[in-house]
């Protein structure tokens, strides 16, 4: 079966849920207040695509390529990111919700989370290596095996996870978020 290719398109108001993205390549494509809420989008591949306003939640996203793609104001609960395709994988986040989204063993250096909720998200055995993480909410967000060197974690709130089980050299905190990192000792802070 040939696969279809998109190129500068936009798709807009289109309900994805009831009718499947057809399976393709799409490059420099804008998806603006679509819902993909359950839907399909397996050995799809986006490449410098951009999804605004869109619900992506509980989507399949097995050997899905994301390169250089960005999302804005979209609602991801419960995406597998470690199941898409890992070649040239790069992704962006601004004002998303991404909670109970797994990034396990994913590689996401220099990627940015911008006024993001990632309440429950799993980096597990990632790679975060100089990421932002700007004014996000990291409630219950596991952080366990990764390489947390060079992120920004200054404006984050409510992140919690064990320094001496992460790489954390030169990383940024700021004096509120000190806790958080001292959670395990069950020590008062005052």
């Amino acid at each position: 079966m040939n696969k279809i290719y998109f190129e500068d398109r936009q798709f807009e108001k289109i309900d994805y849920s009831e009718n499947p993205l057809p399976k393709g390549d799409y490059e420099r494509c804008t998806f603006l207040n679509c819902n993909f809420s359950s839907s399909d989008l397996s050995d799809l591949v986006f490449l410098e695509c951009e999804f605004r306003d869109c619900n992506l939640s509980l989507a399949q996203i097995n050997g899905t390529a994301l390169r250089d793609v960005k999302f804005s104001n979209c609602k991801l609960l419960g995406l597998h990111f470690d199941q898409c395709n890992e070649f040239l994988f790069s992704i962006q986040f601004e004002k998303c919700i991404l909670n109970l989204s797994s990034f396990y063993k994913r590689n996401l250096k220099k990627t940015t989370f911008s006024n993001c909720s990632l309440q429950e998200a799993d980096f597990t055995q990632s790679d975060l290596t100089g990421s932002k993480f700007d004014r996000c909410d990291l409630l219950g967000a596991t952080f366990m095996d990764c390489v947390l060197e060079k992120v920004d974690f200054r404006t984050a709130i409510n992140y919690a996870f064990d320094p001496g089980q992460n790489r954390v050299k030169k990383a940024r905190f700021s004096l509120e978020g000190i806790p958080g990192l001292l959670h395990q000792y069950a020590i008062e802070i005052e």
